[in-house]
C-alpha cells in the first residue's frame, strides 16, 4: 500500500479544502476535518482509477519534507497522509453513446480540473452514487 500526502487549506467562512500535491487537479472539500479526510480518500481513489483506466504511470509519493517546502503549499493548515487503495482493481473498457456537444463540455470540464475524460466521468458518476441526487427512473 502506497501512502501520499494531502494538503488541508482553510479559509474564513470556506470549507477545509484538501489537495494532493503529487496529483494536480485532484482536489476536495469537507465542511470539518473529519469530513475533509474522508472526502480525500475518496478523491484519490477515484483519481487514481481514472489515471489506471487511461493507462496514465502513478506518481512516486512526494516526502512530507518536500511539500512542506513547496511554497505552493504554504497555506496548509494540516496535512493527511492518505493510504492509496489496491491499484490492480480490474477495470473494464466500454462503449457509450453520447451527444457531440455534450461529450465536447465534459472534456472541457475534465480539462479544466486536471483530470482525464474518463476520470471526470467516473468521477461524475460516483458523486450522483454517493449522494444519490440527479437520477430519476421512468417507470
Amino acid at each position: 500500500m502506497v501512502n501520499y500526502i494531502a494538503v488541508v487549506h482553510k479559509e474564513l467562512d470556506t470549507d477545509f479544502g484538501v489537495s494532493f500535491p503529487d496529483f494536480p487537479g485532484c482536489i476536495t472539500a469537507g465542511k470539518n476535518v473529519d469530513e475533509a479526510r474522508d472526502s480525500a480518500q475518496e478523491a484519490l481513489s477515484l483519481h487514481v482509477q481514472g489515471m489506471i483506466e487511461d493507462g496514465d504511470p502513478l506518481p512516486d509519493p512526494s516526502t512530507l519534507e518536500e511539500i512542506m517546502a513547496d511554497i505552493d503549499y504554504a497555506d496548509g493548515v494540516a496535512y493527511l497522509v492518505v493510504a492509496l487503495p489496491d491499484t490492480k482493481s480490474r477495470t473494464v473498457r466500454i462503449n457509450i453513446t453520447i451527444p457531440e456537444m455534450t461529450l465536447k463540455r465534459i472534456d472541457a470540464a475534465a480539462k479544466k480540473k486536471g483530470m482525464s475524460r474518463s476520470s471526470f466521468l467516473v468521477h461524475a458518476a460516483q458523486n450522483v452514487i454517493h449522494t444519490n441526487k440527479g437520477l430519476t427512473t421512468n417507470r
